[in-house]
């Protein structure tokens, strides 16, 4: 594992950061929480690689967008492996530990529950061969704006937009963006299936539990004329969607591919799947 090249400037902001506590409290409370917690967890058993990983932690968390345009990934691409035909992300061992389970917790509430690798970013780009993408649940954009940065023309929406009202899965916190990229509320979904040109829609972690979003948005999705969509959740059963939606994908859409590439935390069984209508 390479360790990470930083420029002397920002080596000296690090250990700023860390020399004063509670500067570290008061501009990122999350990391300061994790860094007190992460300590008291059991980790892989391999210091060092623990030490890596919360300074990675440390590093992208406390960043601005120039440090990284993606920095979920580059937190948790190290300790990404191959488990059979999965990527998964483990830390090194295979069952995880309850200090990466901590660590998920924390991106996953920062960033996004799926993990936008780079390898899924362009699956995607070639499924959608030119087209737009329109996602709906799309939290805090962050798999909008990675798509944007490929190139792609995003319009994002969710339920909660978080900059615009509480949301308890992406929670406002001090030293984070609400945002990554603009996020509309269901009737601007709607509105854009209505007049806007034809798009790919993409489902990424749409909530479960019989929370009816994912079949609302396919059901509206396909009034509108939608042939085209990019699901990233668990199956049926899972965390993610519900059995509405579930019995509308497979009534009426084909899948067409699945990611080889996806890469899942280790804990979790989602999939990246493209799936074009019958008609």
């Amino acid at each position: 594992m390479a360790p990470l090249t930083l420029t002397p400037e920002r080596r000296a902001e690090l250990a700023e950061l860390l020399g004063n506590e509670q500067r570290l409290e008061v501009e990122f409370p999350k990391v300061a929480e994790y860094l007190d917690t992460a300590a008291t967890l059991p980790g892989t058993g391999d210091d060092e690689a623990d030490r890596a990983f919360d300074f990675r932690m440390l590093h992208y968390m406390t960043g601005d967008r120039s440090v990284s345009k993606n920095p979920y990934w580059d937190i948790v691409a190290p300790v990404t492996s191959m488990d059979g035909n999965r990527r998964i992300v483990t830390g090194g061992r295979p069952q995880g530990s309850a200090r990466l389970a901590y660590a998920q917790t924390l991106l996953q509430a920062t960033y996004a529950y799926a993990i936008p690798s780079p390898e899924t970013v362009s699956w995607i780009i070639n499924f959608c061969s030119g087209q737009p993408i329109v996602e709906m649940g799309a939290g805090r954009g962050y798999w909008a704006v990675q798509l944007a940065h490929a190139g792609m023309t995003v319009d994002a929406y969710d339920l909660e937009p978080p900059d615009k009202t509480e949301n308890v899965s992406f929670p406002r916190a001090d030293g984070q963006s609400d945002v990554w990229h603009p996020v509309g509320g269901v009737e601007d979904f709607k509105s854009r299936l209505q007049n806007g040109p034809e798009a790919v829609l993409l489902l990424c972690w749409p909530p479960g539990w019989e929370n009816p979003m994912a079949s609302e948005a396919l059901a509206a999705f396909e009034e509108s004329g939608g042939k085209r969509i990019i699901y990233i959740g668990e199956p049926r059963g899972g965390k993610t969607a519900n059995n509405q939606f579930f019995d509308a994908i497979e009534a009426q859409w084909s899948l067409e591919s699945e990611d080889p590439q996806f890469v899942s935390w280790w804990n979790l069984a989602d999939k990246a799947q493209a799936w074009v209508h019958r008609r």
